[in-house]
């Protein structure tokens, strides 16, 4: 087991990197969850690596300061005897935690010297030394660590004139993050912690200091017809000076070719050496036509901006067909069919394909694609063969589990078990893996109200809140994110607002199905108004699939409701319908 276990919230996950990273160069063996369990219990692995701990060195910031976790976790070690404590934000601690030693590491880039570093350095060479019940005298001071190389790459901005050519900039960036974080010698800032600048005029220094990195690569894509200019500069942070810049012109055939150009001049200008698997990952494609990859770009913008309705499911389906046609090697595109296709037969009733077919064949072309691993394992859930969905999301999070989709579905896993707690978690590691997304944090607050955790359960909320409007005011017909808005407004009190969000989505989207569903669940929850819940639902239980009807059962949302004699009549005849007449009709 490991010397030290870290607790850090996960707007916070790059300073936590950055200790375990220091911590490791002196020779301490660091646990953080980024090992995310394969065939155990979350919770349990959790519970083990902390009690095993010789030290446990908790993260302070605002977040982690309400979170459930960390204070658990805190409190945990405080108990035992061995409590290590920083901020990275000067935050306040909550009780008891306020009452003891607490390193101030706010603005720390790595510098060894640095009087809050040395304080923790001290308490976990104490706590060690006691734990392993070693010789009293004092040890050999420890060689003190070079500053890890750590980049952030933020959002490429575009310039194409046009908004909606986002999709393709975004996906540029994306695209470089991931081959970055194949060079076993940087550490890169996730997609969530950069994305969160995107837009924005920054301070590269400030951001430096934020998330705790060394360099920051910012630049620019225009896309017009076949051709393509992308710009790319390397900050080194602390002097603000530029140690790489380049311009590329080309046709958009040369995509490619690009973006290995730009992660490996990185690695060169880092002076760090790209070992020969490394550069072959990075290398390796998804596919090599660019048509293909700019469709498949359009279709995971559409994926990860979070409206499920029909309408755009279906463009999914259609534009990653497309993508098919011209590539049928491309597994990317069929994992992401599947998803959307699994999603409309679960969701919407669509009967003639489950997303099994498209899941299969992605993973007869690459049998370790986490993302397939889990479009099967939310489809065995759905139909309850449980043990076959355990072990089909513990693979997919053993083969990534930094993916946003591997997480989202592992919560939805856990979910349909009544394993909230741990749902909860997969839920947050979700939406710290995609920015954009709104559903993981309202299914957060779902299972954090449930579990009585009020506090998780308002940030959660205020996270969707902040999520689900901005995707409104980038497409004012978004009806699932009207829907997330109202859902969390209720959590928050905010009734006469609720209502006049749920008027407003009635108004834009009324057929929208999923959106009525979580409309409903802010009314019966936390409004405690049943009879306007059931007048939300009526139209809504028509079309019911039986995955649906099993998600109803379980969903603690619907737990006013179920008594309800009007309720109990909807739930009544669709069971008949379902009973007797197969997959319900498409709505």
């Amino acid at each position: 087991m490991s010397d030290v276990f870290i607790s850090y919230a996960r707007s916070t996950e790059a300073q936590a990197r950055q200790v375990a990273e220091a911590l490791r160069a002196l020779g301490y063996g660091v646990w953080r969850d980024d090992e995310l369990p394969v065939h155990r219990a979350y919770a349990d692995v959790i519970a083990e690596r902390l009690n095993a701990a010789k030290a446990v060195v908790v993260v302070w910031s605002a977040e982690a300061a309400k979170s459930e976790w960390v204070r658990s976790e805190a409190e945990s070690a405080r108990g035992d005897r061995k409590l290590v404590q920083l901020t990275v934000d000067g935050a306040k601690l909550p009780m008891p935690f306020d009452q003891i030693q607490c390193a101030d590491l706010t603005g720390w880039t790595g510098d060894t010297q640095a009087p809050g570093w040395l304080k923790v350095l001290g308490s976990i060479a104490d706590l060690t030394k006691q734990s392993a019940q070693a010789p009293a005298e004092k040890p050999a001071e420890p060689t003190m660590p070079a500053r890890p190389l750590s980049v952030c790459v933020l959002p490429f901005a575009n310039m194409s004139g046009d908004p909606e050519q986002e999709y393709f900039s975004d996906g540029v960036s994306e695209d470089i993050i991931t081959d970055l974080s194949k060079v076993s010698a940087l550490s890169v800032v996730s997609r969530n912690s950069a994305f969160q600048f995107k837009g924005k005029h920054v301070d590269l220094r400030q951001v430096a200091r934020q998330l705790g990195v060394s360099h920051v690569l910012e630049g620019s894509v225009r896309k017009a017809g076949n051709r393509v200019r992308i710009t790319a500069q390397l900050i080194e942070a602390t002097h603000d000076s530029h140690i790489w810049a380049e311009r590329y012109d080309r046709d958009l055939t040369d995509i490619f070719a690009v973006q290995d150009e730009i992660s490996q001049a990185i690695v060169a200008a880092l002076r760090l050496k790209l070992l020969p698997a490394e550069k072959s990952a990075i290398e390796r494609r998804g596919t090599s036509n660019p048509d293909a990859y700019n469709l498949y770009l359009k279709a995971r913008n559409l994926w990860i901006s979070g409206n499920s309705d029909r309408r755009g499911l279906e463009e999914i389906v259609r534009l990653c067909q497309r993508v098919t046609e011209i590539d049928g090697a491309y597994a990317y595109a069929w994992v992401l069919m599947a998803l959307a296709q699994m999603t409309l037969h679960l969701r919407h009733g669509i009967a003639q394909e489950t997303g099994q077919a498209a899941a299969d064949h992605a993973l007869r072309l690459d049998a370790n694609l986490a993302e397939a691993h889990a479009v099967k394992a939310i489809y065995f859930t759905a139909n309850e063969r449980f043990d076959d969905g355990n072990a089909e999301i513990g693979l997919a999070l053993r083969l990534d589990p930094t993916s946003y989709d591997v997480n989202l579905n592992a919560g939805y896993v856990n979910f349909r078990q009544k394993r909230l707690a741990e749902a909860a978690r997969y839920f947050e590691a979700a939406a710290a893996l995609m920015d954009t997304s709104f559903s993981a944090p309202a299914m957060m607050t779902t299972c954090l109200v449930a579990i009585g955790d009020d506090r998780g359960a308002e940030r959660a909320a205020r996270m969707t809140l902040e999520r689900a409007e901005r995707a409104v005011a980038q497409d004012q017909s978004n009806g699932q994110a009207m829907g997330f808005v109202a859902g969390a407004m209720a959590t928050l009190g905010d009734e006469a607002r609720t209502r006049e969000w749920i008027a407003r989505a009635l108004r834009i989207d009324p057929d929208n199905r999923s959106m009525r569903y979580n409309l409903a669940c802010a009314l019966a929850l936390n409004l405690g108004d049943s009879e306007g819940a059931i007048d939300l639902l009526t139209p809504y239980f028509p079309s019911v699939t039986r995955s649906e009807l099993n998600h109803i059962a379980i969903d603690p949302d619907m737990e006013r409701l179920r008594d309800h004699p009007r309720f109990k009549a909807l739930i009544a005849e669709a069971e008949a319908r379902l009973g007797s007449a197969g997959p319900p009709p498409s709505p």
